[in-house]
């Protein structure tokens, strides 16, 4: 596949899902950009947005195997994972599968389940495996997390921990409409929703083989030390009790290498660096409390940080 054709295939993407969202352009390509480097996306917004939407639009748009998990106080990791059940007819344990064992898992509102259902991810979204008594299953290829969490709204949820914030490649907001995206919203739901006449233009084959793309766009020196400038800048930051973790910077550098595809090239630039520093590391950012009174955001200070690092000008 040359790079035509790859910029073919992801523009006809782009252009299926946008046949049923209004808007939400950036939102739909970052979420590309993560499918693309193999990474999980935590989308927050208030109720409403568009979060579920945007996900199953992905979903139909790829041909991708879906499950849907509605997170409460009650779904248990079993629910997640799967388990075993004894089968009195064969005198066996038979294995379960759980909601993982699809390729696209859409964990609505992650944050309204205990923290010991919300633990359950973390082996798949780590390591594409789940273990159910002591047996290891493998999930299918391609596999990705997509999470939706309502930021506003506290009664009830339990925040994330950093390990589990951690194993999201990005957190996407998508915002409100403009007046005239929203009357067009209008025009397209009124009676019907355009997701039900939605057809894949892509396979699971198709998916993966872009996928292995992301691997050969080429990244400088420079460009890695644009990455590893600004996780040391967040972890001497007086402001921050936590930085960048490895992992972090890492997946900056492969979202970069995601976006230089989508863009359609073969080599990273600074730019694709600077773009993707709020969506990919701001959540990984943990504030001190005299940072908070002073008002700062995770947000601001990776602006702060960037804007004090030299940026090369060479790839």
């Amino acid at each position: 596949m040359n790079g035509s054709e790859i910029t073919s295939r992801l523009n006809l993407i782009k252009e299926n899902m946008a046949k049923v969202m209004v808007g939400k352009e950036q939102a739909l390509e970052l979420m590309l950009n993560a499918l693309l480097c193999r990474g999980h996306v935590l989308l927050e917004d208030v109720p409403g947005i568009g979060k579920t939407t945007m996900v199953s639009t992905l979903a139909r748009s790829l041909g991708l195997s879906f499950h849907r998990i509605q997170f409460t106080p009650d779904v248990m990791p079993s629910d997640v994972t799967g388990f075993s059940l004894y089968n009195p007819v064969s005198g066996k344990f038979e294995h379960h599968p759980g909601a993982v064992m699809c390729q696209l898992l859409l964990a609505d509102e992650i944050n309204r389940t205990s923290p010991k259902t919300q633990s359950s991810l973390l082996e798949v979204m780590q390591e594409n495996q789940v273990t159910v008594d002591g047996t290891t299953y493998p999930v299918p290829r391609p596999f990705m997390v997509l999470a939706t969490q309502n930021p506003v709204e506290h009664v009830g949820t339990y925040p994330l921990p950093e390990a589990q914030l951690d194993r999201f490649m990005m957190r996407i907001t998508l915002g409100y409409p403009t007046m005239d995206e929203e009357m067009e919203i209008y025009n397209r739901f009124m009676d019907d929703s355009p997701l039900h006449h939605l057809s894949p233009v892509i396979d699971e084959l198709g998916v993966i083989e872009l996928q292995d793309h992301v691997a050969r766009v080429f990244c400088g020196d420079p460009v890695k030390q644009l990455a590893a400038a600004i996780a040391a800048a967040t972890r001497r930051h007086p402001d921050l009790a936590l930085g960048i973790s490895p992992r972090g910077s890492l997946m900056l550098i492969i979202a970069a290498r995601g976006r230089a595809l989508l863009k359609g090239r073969d080599y990273v630039l600074p730019d694709d660096v600077l773009a993707l520093a709020r969506p990919v590391l701001s959540h990984r950012l943990l504030l001190r409390p005299e940072g908070r009174l002073r008002l700062a955001s995770t947000d601001t200070i990776l602006d702060e940080i960037i804007a004090g690092i030299p940026v090369p000008s060479a790839r």
